[in-house]
């Protein structure tokens, strides 16, 4: 640790984002609109907006939690780079283009097409708001740690300091360049995070002889666990239940995720949207199967018990083994690569939910459509600083967890809420109104008290309150019983249903899903 070179990488991170902050300053110019505002204009090509929703999924947890998790917990950590990996088919097969057919700027624009449009759109910007509050605390969870690592930061004061700048920048980001701007920031990160890893993975591969049985021989001679971290069953061989819930949340959560959904409606057409999905799914592919040489490699060059004891604990491996393979310099470079990823998501998140609210409650719920010149975008402006602020808040809270963790509790809520009435939207006719609704709030609440009730809350050192224990519920995840929990309260609904929902925009909704017939009239009125 005390070959770290703070005044070094505090100038790579200046200049880091003096060189996003100029990005999203230029991609503002042309901000008039709320379609500019929450679409970028619907202006990016298939490749670009491919490079932007890996920008966007690449998150703090995919670099920092992952490869911490593999150099801790071996083959058990890598179960999630499988789980994000299938997680994007299931969201291609399903969702992807029939969302980008049918929608204007958010979820809820789907959800409410052919439903009574004020109970829906309000269900669905609740759910949005509370996926994106969870991911954006993993995002400041990382942020904290691996900040307070490359400064030699120890005190939780410190890192408090730490994520309030980490807020504050988002909120800048959002506010000056809108979706335009976000966009060419997760752009750039992904080119930079996917490169870095790519040299980084050689650079272990050939101090290893480029033999992986090598390198994973050494990672089992540096592991006190032995030959365990290769086989299943380090982290959760005691809870299958557990991992169970996690996998589940994992693979369905994704296509629940209205962050990534809403990079779909940044292109001009619904080949453009199919296009930008095969671009994501090699580069997302690609950069999983470099976290299992970085994760292993962590393990083999720094050892799990340095990266355990160190600031940021788990997620500080990245950083660490970009320190043994190549010094301060190497890792100033990777922390800023890390911390570019943390910004370019925090930045996508918080615009995903100002849209939300300021798009579905403001201007459908409140003013029932009825908003005058710019008010829309100016409400989306000012909820920007309300989320920046309960972001920064609760990222004290939850420093020193596992990033990639508190991601996947933002899975299953996202699994549980949004999927089922996703999927029932795009492909029931006799989904209705009661079903979304009982779907919604049903699933987010089943979610979120499970989660209330488990370990992550209270009753172990890691846990957000370790001093108390009201933990009744035993699994980490709630996945395994919130999302069969959310279709069945949207299947329940719909059949006790006594109001029977418009069969012509049915219809019209069906159509236009499957051809995309109609879709660029809709998303310009």
């Amino acid at each position: 640790m005390n070959d770290s070179n703070p005044i070094l990488n505090i100038g790579v991170f200046g200049a880091f984002v003096a060189v996003t902050l100029f990005i999203v300053i230029r991609a503002s110019r042309n901000n008039r609109s709320a379609a500019d505002f929450y679409a970028g204009g619907r202006s990016f090509s298939g490749p670009q907006n491919g490079f932007a929703i890996a920008g966007d999924y690449l998150s703090a947890a995919s670099f920092l939690g992952i490869v911490g998790a593999i150099a801790l917990n071996g083959y058990d950590g890598f179960l999630y780079s499988i789980g994000f990996l299938v997680a994007w088919l299931v969201a291609l097969l399903l969702v992807a283009e029939l969302m980008r057919n049918t929608g204007k700027f958010t979820m809820a624009d789907v959800l409410s097409f052919r439903l009574r449009q004020r109970p829906v759109r309000m269900a669905a910007a609740l759910t949005t708001l509370a996926v994106c509050f969870f991911y954006l605390l993993a995002q400041m969870a990382g942020a904290g740690g691996l900040v307070s690592l490359l400064l030699g930061v120890t005190d939780e004061l410190g890192q408090s300091v730490v994520i309030a700048v980490v807020g504050v920048l988002m909120v800048v980001y959002v506010l000056i360049g809108g979706m335009k701007g976000t966009t060419w920031v997760q752009i750039v990160k992904a080119f930079l995070l996917i490169g870095g890893a790519i040299a980084m993975a050689i650079w272990v591969l050939a101090q290893h002889g480029f033999d992986f049985d090598g390198l994973l021989g050494a990672a089992v001679a540096n592991s006190a666990a032995g030959e365990a971290i290769l086989a299943p069953g380090l982290q959760y061989g005691a809870k299958p239940l557990d991992f169970l819930s996690l996998g589940m949340a994992l693979v369905l959560g994704t296509a629940g995720l209205p962050h990534v959904l809403m990079r779909f409606y940044t292109v001009p057409t619904a080949k453009e949207a199919r296009r930008s999905v095969v671009w994501a799914i090699w580069l997302i592919g690609l950069f999983y199967l470099l976290t299992l040489v970085l994760g292993y490699g962590a393990g083999a060059l720094v050892g799990a018990e340095t990266i355990a004891a160190a600031p940021g604990g788990v997620n500080s491996a990245a950083p660490l083994l970009a320190q043994a393979l190549g010094g301060p310099v190497l890792m100033g470079f990777i922390s800023a690569v890390a911390f570019a990823t943390i910004l370019a998501v925090v930045a996508g998140l918080t615009i995903t939910a100002a849209t939300s609210f300021a798009h579905d409650i403001y201007a459908n719920v409140i003013k029932r459509g009825k908003v005058e010149g710019d008010g829309e975008v100016r409400v989306a402006r000012i909820t920007v600083l309300v989320i920046g602020a309960l972001a920064i808040v609760g990222g004290i809270g939850v420093q020193g967890q596992n990033v990639a963790f508190l991601v996947a509790l933002a899975f299953a809520v996202a699994a549980s809420a949004n999927l089922p009435t996703i999927l029932y939207s795009l492909f029931w006719r006799g989904f209705t109104t009661r079903g979304a609704v009982w779907s919604m709030y049903g699933g987010l609440a089943t979610a979120l008290v499970l989660i209330v009730l488990s370990p992550v809350f209270s009753g172990t050192e890691t846990s957000v309150f370790p001093a108390v224990d009201f933990a009744v519920w035993p699994l980490s995840n709630p996945g395994i019983v919130s999302i069969p929990v959310g279709f069945l309260l949207g299947w329940i609904g719909s059949l006790t249903s006594t109001r029977t929902e418009d069969r012509r925009l049915a219809a019209e909704m069906e159509v236009r899903s499957l051809t995309g017939y109609g879709a660029e009239k809709a998303v310009d009125h």
